[in-house]
């Protein structure tokens, strides 16, 4: 049950009641008065704003209807609505404001409605790297860089009707690099053209690949909060649901020798979102823990109302394969500190 006030249960031990039978439990259990309550499974009731506006909600208006009737079932969401003032066990003293209790802004209710779930399923099947564009990028990155400052770049290929991402070509545009932070000092006559290239060769930009330095690994975390928001920042920017992020970094092995390592995701849809909407914060102090996203409001994560979310909550993990690509070059990478 949803109302005014959050998130409450109501247990009900008869699926076959009435909704005046209903009405009756929630008196009992959230001492709300019977008269003072209107219901709906439309959760528009809760920006009502004038008891005109709730006789609008008339789906829950019978109380001889039963609730299987309206396909309610165990775990089903209703939302109420109710005149008056109460007191909520556990919850801060509030001032009401109005006939109908405190006084909401829209900001508030759309926050107790942004619930940050992880997703499960990526809009993207797998990606595929070639191989050799894939080892040039790492072998740059290991064995002139070492792995201690970070690296960046723009993958392109082709995406499939079923979703496959394959890479065959990477970008690494003017950038900047230390142990924690990568700066794109991006070129836009230099993206062009880099455009025009892929469009000739039927290819587009498909995502963003970047390198976690030797001093990350000893972090605990997948991402890092800069990481999220630089990754969530080119993924909204792309408009490809299928936009890949992929990483690389080292990783000690069996024998205890460090493997390069390449893991890829999509940023999930509620990143997205909340990035576009202006949700997180992009200012990060210097004692804000790196595997922690701040949140300029609170969003609700696993039913409580936090500023701080999990970085592993935005990632969905896309399956790595590999091919052997139609380009190959003898060019050298422009844009790189050679000797």
């Amino acid at each position: 049950m949803k109302d005014r006030d959050g998130l409450e249960r109501v247990t009900v031990d008869n699926p076959n009641i009435t909704i005046g039978q209903l009405k009756t439990l929630i008196q009992a259990q959230l001492q709300i008065p019977i008269h003072n309550q209107t219901l709906s499974t439309n959760q528009n009731l809760l920006l009502a704003k004038s008891p005109a506006d709730l006789q609008s909600f008339s789906d829950m208006a019978n109380p001889n209807t039963l609730l299987s009737s309206l396909n309610l079932a165990h775990g089903s969401m209703l939302y109420l609505a109710y005149d008056g003032e109460r007191t909520v066990p556990g919850a801060p003293s509030v001032s009401p404001a109005g006939s109908f209790g405190r006084k909401m802004t829209m900001d508030d209710l759309i926050a107790k409605q942004m619930r940050v779930t992880r997703q499960e399923t990526p809009h993207c099947d797998s990606v595929s790297f070639d191989r050799d564009c894939a080892n040039a990028f790492q072998h740059y990155v290991n064995e002139s860089l070492a792995f201690a400052v970070k690296r960046g770049g723009f993958m392109y290929g082709t995406v499939s009707e079923e979703g496959k991402v394959e890479v065959n070509f990477i970008y690494e545009p003017p950038q900047q690099g230390t142990d924690e932070v990568l700066i794109l000092m991006r070129d836009s006559v230099e993206e062009k053209a880099v455009e025009a290239i892929a469009a000739g060769l039927g290819m587009r930009k498909v995502g963003f690949i970047f390198t976690q330095t030797v001093m990350q690994d000893k972090k605990d975390y997948t991402l890092s909060n800069r990481e999220v928001l630089q990754a969530v920042e080119l993924h909204a920017e792309s408009e490809l649901k299928e936009w890949v992020t992929a990483v690389v970094k080292l990783e000690a092995n069996e024998d205890g020798a460090a493997d390069v390592h390449f893991e890829a995701f999509q940023m999930s849809d509620m990143c997205v979102r909340l990035f576009k909407e202006g949700w997180f914060e992009t200012e990060i102090g210097q004692d804000v823990d790196p595997k922690l996203s701040i949140m300029k409001k609170e969003v609700v994560v696993g039913g409580k109302d936090v500023k701080e979310v999990d970085n592993d909550f935005f990632l969905v993990v896309v399956k790595i394969l590999d091919h052997l690509g139609p380009l190959s070059s003898t060019f050298p990478i422009e844009n790189r500190n050679n000797p």
